[in-house]
């Protein structure tokens, strides 16, 4: 290559990097960004911060024990510790339900085939409402699994899914609390 042309080929690379910038920055100026636990109201209009406003959902009572470690820990992830508010802006109903399934299975000297680990799967249903007028805000579902082993004893194979469970419990306590703040912050821009 003689040196003119490899100036015409800088100058077209310098180009198509200036080109590059400017369209990167225009794209960029459209994000609406907002850091993750800003203290900034996820609805317009609102004066309370983000933490008080998800502090202000009241979740009614389920019946399963699955179901209530997620109740739990949503509980105290929405209020930070300090439990149920005592006049709440937001119901949320919510429907959990589990599905255990064994994972691998191995072949022992007997007939039978025997699973050695397993996967429990909590899958949570939410509608998030007003509390006053009782209009649906949002709809959701997510699902979390978790993996166990499943030994050969029966006590520390039920012990090692109950512990799969509360992990899983735990996970899509603070999938839900993401999802819900999305769902409100959601809310706010159409109000």
């Amino acid at each position: 290559m003689s040196l003119p042309e490899l100036g015409k080929t800088t100058r077209f690379l310098r180009r198509a990097a200036l080109c590059g910038l400017v369209a990167s920055a225009a794209l960029v100026s459209a994000c609406t960004v907002r850091p993750l636990y800003s203290n900034a109201p996820l609805t317009a209009g609102s004066t309370v911060g983000a933490a008080a406003e998800l502090a202000s959902i009241s979740i009614k009572p389920v019946n399963t024990r699955y179901a209530q470690q997620v109740r739990n820990n949503l509980i105290f992830g929405l209020g930070q510790g300090a439990g149920e508010p005592a006049s709440p802006v937001y119901t949320l109903d919510l429907g959990v339900s589990e599905l255990v399934e064994s994972a691998a299975v191995v072949q022992i000297q007997t007939d039978e085939d025997e699973p050695t680990a397993g996967t429990v799967t909590l899958t949570a249903n939410y509608v998030l409402t007003d509390a006053k007028t009782g209009t649906v805000i949002a709809r959701g579902k997510r699902s979390v699994p978790s993996s166990f082993d499943k030994p050969t004893q029966e006590y520390a194979s039920y012990r090692a899914q109950l512990d799969a469970e509360n992990r899983a419990a735990r996970e899509l306590a603070e999938l839900l609390r993401l999802s819900v703040a999305q769902d409100l912050v959601k809310h706010g821009k159409k109000a």
